[in-house]
């Protein structure tokens, strides 16, 4: 079986931290994001995996080279326009179409069981099986409809503000959704598992996105479009809050409060809390850094105060889309 992880996009909602990388390529602990998707893979004996590329595609090939420091051997698909969730399978559709085959998003980062995905693909002779999961704080995800027997029936809208609020009240005072008058919808986790069949309904050479196009035509044929709920962690860094979020819950894990790259160095009396400092990074004597990511080669200067912000180097940037300058730096809000 083979893997195709999605790597293409531009990563608009994490600017500016996406303005010399591609979104998958950004370090998550000290790693580069991808790189997680690669071994998750790989963990289940997918090995051969495909990656498609636009924005920034040299710096994916640079933190993956040929996959093999991540257990995989990789190849790549560049696309000089880009093709959407599933017209990126048209051009390896070659690659794919003598068996079943995995697609997974560059973004994320996940212990959810795919071998059971997997068992349930093949069992039931499915198109796709995609993995879902409950919005139980009710982000803003695309809510997945099924059946009594598990068929997804139509990708509905978003959960409305009001949900998401109350949902995001609930999680924080550990209620349990599932015996809620108001149960969680279900959301798409970014994880499928494809048989050869769905290239049936890809068209060649355009674009397309596998929610909008591809599996609602499926969905009206009849077709065994799974909806498979899944248990296990999972994490989705499309969004600057999400990518701090996550950066720190994991790393507390780990018992620290700060993810430090290579050769960072917080002065005597700087005070750094819950940041992520990529590499390089320097917060001189009396400065205090809160909730705050750092790019690389980001210097803080003395005295400063910031809080709840995105903190990257002014020259990196071809033009400031939002936030401030600050000396050589521009600071952008999260």
């Amino acid at each position: 079986m083979k893997g195709f992880i999605l790597a293409a996009g531009f990563g608009t909602r994490l600017w500016p931290l996406t303005e010399d990388r591609t979104k998958a390529a950004v370090p998550f602990l000290n790693r580069p994001l991808i790189g997680y998707s690669v071994e998750y893979l790989a963990s289940y004996g997918i090995r051969d995996t495909i990656v498609n590329l636009h924005h920034q595609p040299d710096s994916i090939r640079r933190v993956l080279r040929d996959g093999s420091d991540f257990g995989a051997r990789i190849t790549y698909s560049f696309e000089e326009e880009i093709l959407g969730t599933s017209g990126a399978l048209d051009p390896v559709r070659d690659a794919l179409v003598d068996e079943d085959f995995v697609v997974i998003n560059g973004k994320i980062v996940t212990d959810i069981d795919l071998r059971e995905a997997i068992t349930v693909h093949q069992q039931q002779n499915a198109i796709a099986t995609l993995v879902l999961r409950e919005n139980a704080a009710r982000e803003h995800f695309s809510i997945v409809e099924v059946d009594e027997r598990g068929w997804i029936t139509r990708f509905a809208g978003f959960p409305d503000v009001a949900a998401s609020q109350a949902g995001a009240a609930e999680a924080i005072r550990n209620v349990d959704v599932a015996s809620s008058t108001n149960p969680a919808p279900l959301m798409f986790t970014g994880i499928q598992v494809l048989s050869p069949r769905i290239f049936d309904y890809i068209p060649c050479g355009s674009f397309s996105h596998s929610t909008l196009h591809v599996y609602p035509q499926a969905i009206a044929n009849r077709e065994a479009v799974i909806g498979h709920v899944a248990d296990g962690n999972w994490y989705e860094m499309s969004t600057l809050q999400r990518y701090l979020d996550a950066s720190l819950r994991l790393n507390r894990e780990q018992g620290e409060s700060i993810v430090a790259g290579c050769d960072c160095r917080v002065e005597d009396h700087a005070d750094v809390k819950d940041c992520v400092m990529w590499d390089r990074v320097v917060v001189e004597r009396g400065a205090c850094v809160m909730h705050c990511v750092l790019g690389d080669n980001v210097r803080i200067p003395a005295g400063s105060l910031i809080e709840r912000a995105v903190i990257v180097r002014r020259d990196i940037l071809s033009e400031i889309e939002r936030g401030e300058v600050s000396g050589d730096n521009v600071i952008v809000p999260i």
